[in-house]
């Protein structure tokens, strides 16, 4: 099916404009996968992704991921609530001091249950530890319907609007 699309690329210039979502669960934990691992990078892009058709990587093979996964720019951080894993972040450290949040998002499961706002505050601050000059994401009305509303309320600014047509499965 062929559909018009827009992609969002959002910005933020300086750690003063984060607008944090604080949250209190208890048992909710969010830490740094300190060794690559592409199985894992891999589990989620396609569970969280499939219902907003990440489709691009759905072809690698396991040494792409694994190509992904080992380089020293990329850092994994994964969700749990109750010692599971529900969602995680990819943040990529650029040559010109950006980084970009690559991958966000939760399980579908845990989608809708006020998470998604502190864990992208975390996401946020841990690019900025990464000497950031700028963070910056994109994301696209094929994406969860209050995506872009999250990333605004956190203090990103939009930068660029692209519209296109896509062919969707």
């Amino acid at each position: 099916m062929e559909c018009e699309v827009t992609t969002y690329y959002l910005e933020m210039k300086n750690p003063g404009f984060l607008i944090p979502k604080r949250l209190e669960i208890h048992d909710f934990e969010i830490k740094k996968a300190k060794i690559p691992l592409p199985e894992l990078n891999r589990f989620f892009y396609i569970s969280v992704g499939y219902n907003w058709y990440w489709n691009d990587r759905l072809e690698w093979t396991y040494q792409q991921w694994q190509e992904w996964v080992d380089r020293p720019e990329l850092r994994t951080w994964v969700a749990y609530l109750s010692g599971t894993p529900i969602g995680y972040f990819e943040l990529e450290a650029q040559s010109n001091g950006d980084v970009e949040i690559a991958y966000f998002g939760l399980l579908p499961r845990f989608i809708g249950k006020g998470l998604g706002g502190y864990f992208l505050t975390v996401a946020i601050e841990n690019a900025w530890k990464m000497n950031a000059s700028r963070v910056w994401v994109h994301t696209c009305t094929l994406d969860h319907p209050v995506a872009l509303a999250n990333y605004l309320a956190r203090g990103f600014q939009i930068f660029k609007e692209q519209t296109q047509k896509k062919i969707v499965p």
